[in-house]
C-alpha cells in the first residue's frame, strides 16, 4: 500500500482543493500544495498529528468534542463528509471534510485520504462579512447546507424573521457549481398581485399602463445561477400555479407574450410563515409546497444559540462601527445571552448600534446594554401614550469615567423609568427587559426600599 503513495500524491498535488493523507495513528504522510498554501502556510506538516494541524488538538477530534470522520469510516467502511472548524492563517473557518478510507487489495484500512473544501459565507470566529457561529444547532444548519449546496436540488429555508436566511440562501449559492452566476433577489412579501407576475417573468411593451418597454423579468436574470424567493409564504394564491409551472419546466412567458421562454435556474425559497397549516388553509398550494421543500432547512433562533451572543454581538460591532474597535465588557455580554431576542439577529444588530452610539469608550458596558434594550422596551405599544423623552435625564449617557456604582444607578434609573412608563403586568415587564419576574421583582423592591414607590403594576 505505501509503494502507492508517491503516484497518489503525485495526482493529488495537481487537484485545486486541499488533501491530506494520514495514517491509522492520525500522522500525515502526505499533504498537496494546495492544503500547504491554504491550512499549514507552507510548513511541512508530514509527521504531525491531522488534529493537531487542523484544529490545535492534543487529542482526537471525537474525544474533544467534535465529529471525527475518520471514526465513521471505520465503522462504515465507505466515504465519509463532516463539518469541522479548521485553523487557517486568516482565523478558524468551517470546512466540509470529505474522508475516505484507502484500503489494500485483501480491504484493509491502511492510510486515509482527506479533502477540504471551504464554506463561504461562514465563520467560527469574528468575521467582516457572511455569517458566525460555534454553536451545535448553528453548525448542524450548515452541514445540511453543505449537503445541499452542489446539487440541483430546490431548497426551504424555514426560520424566525431576522434568522439570517438570506444569508444561508447566499452560501448555499456560493458553495454551488453555480457561484460564478447571478444571485437573484425576489422580495415576495413587496409585491402585490399585479406586480409580481410582471417582476418574476417580465413584460412586453404596452404589456399594461406604464410599461413603455419590454422588460426581463428576475428569472431570467437569474438563468445559470440562483433564484431567491424570500418569504414564499406572501406569494399572491393566483400567481402559485405560474410559479410552480416555472419550477417544474423552466419555461414562462412575459407578461403580454404568448411566446415560452426558458431559463435555467436553482430556486431557493424561504419563509417565516407556517406553510402546512396555509395549505390546509387553502392559501398555499400543497403541490408547490412540496416542489419548493425538496430539502427543508430549518434555521435555529438565537435563543437555541445563546452561545454565540458574545461572538456575534462583537461582530455586529465591527460592522456597524467599523472605526472604533469596540469591544464588551463580560457583564455586558452576559446580559445579552440573558435577553430573549425575539427579533433574533436583526434585533441583536439594532442593540449592538444602539450601544456603540451611547458608549463614549472604547469598552461597551452594562449600562450601555441596559440603555440600549431599554430605548426598545420603552417603544409604545398600540393605544399607549408615549414617554415625554425617549432618554429621560437620569439615564444620561454613561462614561468610562464613572465607577461601577455609578454604572450601577443609572442602569437603576433605566430600569425604574421604565417601570413608570410600562402599564401592564410585571410579568410582561419583565420579557420585554429580557429579565426573569423574580429579578425584576428583587430589583424593585431594593429601589423602593431606596424610597421609590412601587407602582410597576401587578
Amino acid at each position: 500500500m505505501s509503494e502507492d503513495l508517491p503516484a497518489l500524491m503525485s495526482y493529488l498535488d495537481g487537484l485545486p482543493e486541499p488533501h491530506i493523507v494520514f495514517d491509522m495513528d492520525y500522522r500525515i504522510v502526505s499533504a498537496n500544495a494546495a492544503y500547504l498554501r491554504e491550512f499549514a502556510q507552507g510548513q511541512d506538516v508530514r509527521g504531525h498529528t491531522c488534529f493537531a494541524v487542523s484544529h490545535h488538538f492534543q487529542t482526537p477530534c471525537d474525544q474533544a468534542g467534535e465529529s471525527c470522520p475518520r471514526a465513521r469510516a471505520l465503522v462504515s467502511g465507505q466515504r465519509e463528509r463532516v463539518l469541522h472548524l479548521h485553523h487557517t492563517p486568516s482565523g478558524e473557518a468551517y470546512v466540509n471534510i470529505e474522508l475516505a478510507p484507502l484500503k489494500d487489495r485483501r480491504g484493509r484500512t491502511h492510510y486515509f485520504i482527506e479533502k477540504m473544501e471551504s464554506m463561504a459565507l461562514s465563520q467560527g470566529n469574528r468575521a467582516e462579512q457572511g455569517m458566525v457561529g460555534r454553536a451545535p444547532a448553528f453548525r448542524a444548519t450548515l452541514e445540511m447546507a453543505l449537503r445541499v449546496a452542489p446539487t440541483a436540488a430546490s431548497v426551504l429555508l424555514l426560520g424566525e424573521s431576522g434568522t439570517g436566511k438570506e444569508l444561508m440562501a447566499k452560501a448555499i449559492h456560493e458553495a454551488s457549481p453555480r457561484a460564478n452566476a447571478p444571485f437573484v433577489v425576489v422580495e415576495c412579501a413587496s409585491l402585490s398581485e399585479t406586480l409580481f407576475e410582471s417582476e418574476l417573468f417580465g413584460h412586453e411593451k404596452g404589456a399594461f399602463t406604464g410599461a413603455t418597454s419590454a422588460r426581463l423579468g428576475l428569472a431570467e436574470s437569474a438563468n445559470g445561477g440562483t433564484l431567491f424567493l424570500d418569504e414564499v409564504g406572501d406569494i399572491p394564491l393566483s400567481m402559485q400555479v405560474k410559479l410552480l409551472r416555472l419550477l417544474e419546466t423552466g419555461t414562462f412567458r412575459h407578461v403580454g407574450s404568448s411566446e415560452l421562454r426558458h431559463t435555467d435556474v436553482r430556486v431557493i425559497a424561504a419563509t417565516h410563515r407556517p406553510l402546512r397549516e396555509m395549505i390546509s388553509q387553502q392559501q398555499f398550494r400543497e403541490d408547490l409546497y412540496h416542489r419548493l421543500s425538496t430539502f427543508p432547512i430549518r434555521l435555529p433562533p438565537l435563543r437555541e444559540r445563546r452561545e454565540d451572543i458574545p461572538l456575534l454581538a462583537e461582530t455586529l460591532l465591527a460592522r456597524v462601527a467599523p472605526a472604533r474597535h469596540l469591544s464588551i465588557s463580560s457583564a455586558g455580554q452576559h446580559r445579552l445571552m440573558s435577553h430573549p431576542f425575539s427579533g433574533n439577529i436583526r434585533e441583536l444588530r439594532n442593540v449592538m448600534e444602539r450601544a456603540a452610539l451611547f458608549c463614549d469608550g472604547e469598552v461597551i458596558e452594562l449600562a450601555h446594554i441596559e440603555q440600549a434594550l431599554a430605548a426598545d422596551a420603552w417603544a409604545p405599544s398600540a393605544g399607549t401614550p408615549a414617554p415625554m423623552a425617549l432618554l429621560p435625564h437620569t439615564t444620561a449617557l454613561p462614561t468610562l469615567a464613572l465607577t461601577s456604582a455609578q454604572r450601577q444607578a443609572m442602569a437603576d434609573a433605566a430600569l425604574w423609568e421604565a417601570a413608570q412608563a410600562h402599564r401592564g403586568s410585571r410579568a410582561e415587564l419583565a420579557a420585554r427587559l429580557g429579565i426573569s419576574e423574580r429579578s425584576l421583582y428583587r430589583r424593585l423592591k431594593a429601589l423602593q426600599a431606596q424610597g421609590k414607590p412601587d407602582d410597576a403594576g401587578g
